[in-house]
């Protein structure tokens, strides 16, 4: 498993795009993890699935709630990553309104949940590989803390003790 120290995986995300920007056109657009976290302090977490209880009640709320305090923190941007497709982590945008305070980003082969170690198996319950519920800030592609939750836990990898380390 990933720790404090290590780099993050050179690996490709997507992200889906409602309005045509600066190098993104509309619909899913890759995310290459080694260039958008080079240089920045990003605030990263991880979730089973789009549209579970606990991700849409509290982790993902919790992030867009704590993002003005984040980013006066230091954090440049908020990841939120989930082994979902892009279509649904654009629909899972709209529905918990992220707008521009989160970056709801697809690891829909589940590359970089593997690519850590921060996997977990939910195959028994219909939902196959997932990812581990944690946070972790991340400073130029380095994990400076990293936060993983027991089992069916969310204790430590809400919004407000990531918002305490990036403070620290």
């Amino acid at each position: 498993m990933i720790k404090v120290g290590d780099t993050l995986p050179d690996v490709t995300l997507q992200e889906y795009s409602e309005v045509e920007g600066n190098g993104c056109s509309i619909g899913p657009n890759p995310v290459k993890v080694k260039d958008a976290v080079a240089g920045k302090t990003i605030a990263l977490f991880g979730l089973p699935g789009a549209f579970t209880p606990t991700c849409s009640a509290k982790h993902v709320p919790g992030y867009v709630q704590k993002a003005d305090e984040l980013k006066k923190a230091g954090v440049d941007e908020i990841w939120c990553v989930s082994v979902n497709d892009a279509f649904v982590m654009g629909a899972w945008a709209r529905d918990q309104k992220t707008g521009t305070k989160v970056r709801m980003l697809a690891d829909g082969s589940a590359d970089f949940a593997r690519a850590t170690g921060l996997t977990l198996d939910l195959g028994t319950r219909g939902m196959g590989l997932r990812s581990t519920r944690y946070s972790m800030l991340v400073k130029d592609g380095k994990v400076a803390s990293l936060n993983v939750e027991a089992p069916g836990k969310f204790e430590v990898s809400d919004a407000e003790t990531l918002l305490g380390q990036a403070k620290g």
